[in-house]
């Protein structure tokens, strides 16, 4: 909150008690009586009045002092510049006695600052094919959280032994001497950038045998020297001693020998990390009047390290064209050809960065600059020039050249000045101001002879005060980011009413009465149905599963904006946000720190507003089912969390046996690595909401996908789309397709059944993935059975067939295809796939893979015809022909298309040219 006080101005201009430090050479004489408005840095849109009398000794220090200089406050504003800077320390692990002296204890430790998480398991001696397994009990530290059956996340805590202003954090491991566990395994990771430390992509291992073979990763009993994680640098080699006196690693033994000994080691690893540094720089502009002059001055002030330049200019209007300033110029100012000028900014008395002075007159409109601190490191302000707005004065001037010695007409020229400049300035403002300038002006009127100086001082008071006021009740901040206007539609204004959802018993045998669905209207403009878009979308998945390894995701897809803007889509799906035990983001800790393996939250608004840039929308990944504990309750589970969302386990369901929830019982599924969240809890609801409108505010999402959806109830998701009122929402509602003897059904009613269910609970709300549809192409191209694409009644078989605008199709996605694999689409059968979701009612979702691959051509022609022909989610589809080997349809009689090997041609009165041909697809358009 800002404060604007008036206050005794000193005769310098480095105020101790201001928050605000200025430093130039030579000081600038001040009149005693002064307007400061000191901005807090948190809301420079929020101000606060304060109305402080002038002593009778300020009143007479007023009507003695020598007019020099005299100055008011205009704002000041502060820009964050966030700068990566790399750190070196080392990673050290030891082992050495415990407190039992027949036992072990393995310290694993790091002295870089941050939020540091041992990955670790261990392997058995018997152990053959797998590696890692999690450790016995015993062995666990307190605050480990188990990673599926094979490994633990511990994470590392600050060495209670490291020495003043030493950073060290270090995790202990106990590890008893005779045991059937012959090394322990792990990874380090950093949760606050998502590094993973790892050698080449394998593992470190910790051998607590002697070893026959080892590999470059071994750690303790080995036959060599190995190195240490490449990625890490080069290791330490130093050894402790074994009890036998031995060098260790240098008596190779069978691992299962009885007589073996373990042997204290250490070796340490210098490592560097990229640490991102908040680095400012601070601005102020003052309106300065000298004699008949009035000046802006402008005080930079930074943080930021080494020798700064200054490259900067002014403008005339709202262009904002570089423009260089006559002279004066700072001192040691050169000019850059004739466009700009450089000031190197000089250092501060403390160190601790450096700052600079511009006078301007008050002829520019603005002030415009970039900072350079090397030849290849220049900061602007979001990929844009610095800007600083400039008041001017020209009500001042036409005030100032009226003189009027009678104190009646300086009171009424005050009150319409105020009056005529600025509006809903409350009349109690004006007259405290007003009598405060009326009193000084009484007291000199004997003593100065000109008033024109004191009445461009006083209106000036008046204005500022009045501007003051004006932002803080319009919130309006002083520099305000230009919001992006999303364009309209270009799709021309139709009405199309919803097809009724047909609603079947899940075993598909008894038909029960439809549910009615409102119509609906796709319109231009802003008037969107909610959580349904315009129907018009194309959907594309902004990653895959390895996306978050480039731990820059943010950026790199920020790169491909305008180029998937120009191949047609509409919206964009992110990935998870927030802090993630698991690094893909699906296994949430603390929802608000959304900086995640992914990028920053910076990074993260900054691709969301370039998105908006282009006219492509964002759906953010919310993963509402369940949630990672921060703290173990008294029986050791854990199931209490942290953050700003501190739940107890009252957050968590009763029905699942894993974490001892206190909640109700679960209202679907429960997936059972994590602690399932009990939505029926009226806290739970209303932080999530909170937290869903927090992220459309501050991030930008225009809409949501909605992770693991089948775990609770569809009602609890329309409360939250009702709460965030996102344009778009689908829901991930994944179950298995109905199979006889492995083969899968032609009816698969009951399986589309569950999904129109979770949809209908949302009230319509949100659609939902079609997997229906996709398990279905994937028999018909797979096993040349393209008759299963049309059900008993002629109609698609899957969610678009009943409910097409809640249908999101897809062919692929991150857990399907990517480098997981878990149901990848039949191979070289992709642009099928594509050519049917394209053409086919619904909203088509495409896979990040398949656009940056040698299908993006063909997908983009797809798009492209789909938008052409205005083909939308509610679309019609007859089904021409559907056999063994080939389906034919038409949709909304634009457009027809055949896939499969076998024979389809329109026909009717259309004439039908042919605009696409691939692979066993071809695509027609109507003349």
């Amino acid at each position: 909150m800002s404060i604007v006080a008036l206050e005794p101005l000193f005769h310098h201009l480095c105020r101790r008690e201001s928050v605000f430090h200025f430093h130039t050479s030579k000081p600038i004489p001040f009149r005693p009586f002064f307007l400061t408005c000191s901005p807090n840095l948190n809301n420079a849109s929020s101000f606060t009045f304060l109305h402080k009398p002038l002593s009778p000794a300020l009143s007479a220090s007023f009507t003695h002092a020598p007019m020099l200089h005299h100055s008011s406050h205009t704002f000041t504003n502060t820009f964050p510049i966030n700068c990566t800077h790399t750190v070196a320390g080392k990673i050290i692990v030891r082992l050495d006695h415990g407190k039992d002296l027949s036992n072990w204890e393995l310290t694993v430790g790091c002295n870089l600052p941050g939020k540091w998480i041992l990955h670790w398991g261990v392997t058995h001696v018997d152990d053959v094919e797998r590696e890692w397994d999690q450790p016995p009990r015993h062995m666990i530290p307190p605050g480990s959280v188990p990673i599926k059956d094979y490994a633990i996340e511990t994470p590392l805590k600050k060495s209670s032994s490291s020495a003043e202003g030493d950073t060290f954090y270090e995790v202990k491991i106990d590890v008893k001497s005779k045991n059937d566990i012959s090394a322990i395994n792990f990874v380090l990771k950093d949760e606050e950038t998502g590094t993973w430390y790892k050698h080449k992509g394998k593992d470190f291992k910790v051998h607590l045998l002697n070893c026959l073979m080892v590999d470059a990763n071994s750690i303790g009993y080995k036959t060599g020297l190995g190195l240490f994680p490449g990625n890490l640098g080069q290791k330490s080699k130093k050894f402790l001693k074994s009890k036998a006196g031995q060098d260790v690693g240098s008596d190779i033994r069978d691992p299962k020998q009885t007589d073996n000994q373990l042997g204290g080691f250490y070796e340490e690893v210098p490592i560097t990390k990229k640490v991102l540094i908040n680095n400012s720089i601070r601005v102020s502009v003052e309106k300065c009047f000298e004699s008949e002059e009035v000046k802006d001055l402008l005080y930079f002030e930074t943080d930021l390290p080494g020798d700064l330049v200054l490259h900067w200019g002014v403008c005339r209007d709202d262009s904002r064209r570089w423009e260089v300033p006559p002279p004066p110029h700072p001192p040691g100012t050169v000019a850059f050809k004739d466009r700009a000028l450089r000031t190197k900014l000089q250092s501060r008395v403390d160190g601790k960065g450096s700052s600079a002075l511009v006078t301007l007159g008050e002829e520019f409109s603005g002030f415009i600059f970039v900072l350079k601190q090397n030849e290849s490191t220049w900061f602007k302000h979001m990929e844009n020039d610095f800007y600083i707005p400039l008041s001017t004065s020209s009500s001042l001037a036409n005030i100032g050249n009226k003189e009027d010695h009678s104190e009646g007409v300086q009171r009424e020229m005050v009150k319409k000045a105020s009056q005529e400049t600025f509006f809903a300035f409350p009349d109690k403002i004006v007259n405290e101001i007003t009598n405060l300038v009326t009193d000084i002006l009484s007291e000199n009127n004997q003593k100065t002879k000109s008033k024109k100086p004191q009445l461009r001082i006083l209106q000036e008071i008046e204005r500022l005060a009045a501007e003051a006021y004006n932002i803080f009740k319009s919130s309006i901040p002083t520099f305000s980011v230009a919001t992006t206007v999303e364009p309209e539609a270009t799709e021309p204004e139709v009405t199309i009413v919803e097809p009724e959802a047909t609603i079947l018993e899940p075993k598909g045998t008894i038909e029960v009465p439809k549910v009615a669905v409102e119509p609906e209207t796709l319109t231009r403009g802003p008037k969107i149905c909610s959580g349904t878009g315009t129907g018009y979308e194309v959907l594309c998945q902004g990653f895959n599963w390895e996306s978050h390894k480039s731990e820059r995701w943010y950026m790199e897809l920020r790169e491909k904006a305008s180029e998937l803007a120009s191949l047609g889509f509409s919206l964009v799906w992110l990935p998870p946000p927030t802090e993630s035990v698991s690094p893909e983001g699906y296994m949430p800790k603390d929802l608000y720190n959304l900086n995640s393996r992914y990028g920053n939250i910076i990074e993260l608004k900054d691709l969301v507003k370039r998105f908006h840039e282009v006219g492509i929308k964002a759906l953010g990944d919310a993963v509402l089912n369940h949630r990672c504990a921060h703290y173990q309750n008294q029986n050791g589970i854990w199931n209490v969390f942290g953050g700003r969302l501190n739940w107890d386990d009252r957050a968590v369901v009763a029905d699942d046996p894993h974490f001892q929830g206190r909640g109700n019982r679960s209202s679907g599924d429960n997936f059972h690595a994590a602690p399932n969240i009990d939505h029926s809890q009226e806290f739970v609801r209303n932080d999530i909401k909170e937290w869903l409108c927090w992220l459309r505010k501050e991030i930008g999402y225009d809409g949501w996908r909605l992770d693991f959806v089948r775990g609770f109830w569809g009602g609890y998701v329309k409360d939250y789309i009702d709460a965030s009122e996102p344009y778009f929402s689908v829901g991930e509602y994944w179950d298995s397709l109905n199979y006889t003897y492995d083969e899968m059904d032609h009816n698969q009613d009951a399986h589309r059944q569950r999904i129109v269910d979770w949809i209908t609970a949302t009230n319509g709300t949100s659609g939902a993935f079609d997997v229906t549809t996709k398990g279905i192409l994937h028999s018909a191209l797979e096993r040349c059975e393209y008759w299963r694409l049309s059900d008993e009644k002629g109609k698609p078989p899957g969610v678009l067939g009943w409910w097409p605008s809640r249908a999101v199709t897809f062919i692929e996605n991150h857990d399907t295809g990517s480098t997981q694999g878990h149901w990848r689409f039949p191979s070289g059968k992709e642009m099928q796939g594509y050519a049917y979701i394209l053409t086919h009612p619904g909203t088509p979702s495409v896979f990040f893979d398949h656009i940056f691959s040698h299908y993006k051509t063909e997908i983009a022609s797809l798009i492209s015809l789909r938008k052409r022909n205005k083909i939308h989610c509610r679309s019609t589809v007859q089904i021409i022909k559907a056999e063994r080997d080939v389906y034919g349809a038409i949709i909304d009689e634009k457009i027809a298309m055949k896939i499969g090997p076998g024979h389809f041609e329109p026909s009717g009165s259309h004439k039908w040219s042919l605009t696409i041909e691939g692979s066993d697809y071809k695509i027609w358009e109507a003349s």
